[in-house]
């Protein structure tokens, strides 16, 4: 079967699922691809868009990082025997350096490790996670400024202000 060029760019490109709020709660200091464990049924969810990682959030326990609280639809073409917990918690897949690098920073004070967004690399899904420092509140309204002023500009060169 032939998949046209413009199939293959379109799916390489896509995110299924990404978290926008990190951006604007905490500055991104290092990010990091990471796989995922999955079941069948969630990597057919992931791939329909249902996933939602908007409040999910990376513990270490046992020496390995999971993502809690990613909320990842059931697939309704899947029998009822095959179905996975939506809120269940999904092993990371890292080497054994970038998990001692993550698990150093989550026990410093202020830093988070936050899941950014799920994309496709070939068949498989990955993870990009990052790790993350908290901004103060005048940070963020500083980060609304700059938004603001980057619309303003890009209006003026447009032509439409």
């Amino acid at each position: 079967m032939y998949i046209g060029k413009d199939i293959l760019k379109e799916n390489i490109m896509k995110n299924f699922a990404e978290n926008r709020k990190a951006r604007f709660e905490y500055f991104i200091e290092k990010s990091f691809e990471a796989g995922l464990m999955l079941v069948g049924s969630e990597v057919k969810a992931i791939r329909a868009g249902r996933a939602n990682i908007g409040e999910a959030y990376i513990i270490e326990r046992n020496g390995e990082l999971l993502i809690q609280n990613a909320h990842i639809s059931e697939n309704s073409q899947t029998g009822s025997a095959f179905q996975h917990d939506p809120l269940r918690v999904r092993k990371i897949l890292l080497n054994r350096k970038e998990i001692n690098e993550i698990t150093g920073k989550l026990i410093m004070p202020g830093y988070t490790v936050a899941i950014m967004r799920l994309y496709p690399v070939g068949s498989l899904i990955k993870a990009e996670i990052a790790i993350c420092k908290g901004k103060a509140q005048y940070d963020k309204r500083q980060t609304i400024k700059d938004r603001e002023n980057q619309i303003t500009i890009q209006r003026a060169m447009k032509g439409d202000y």
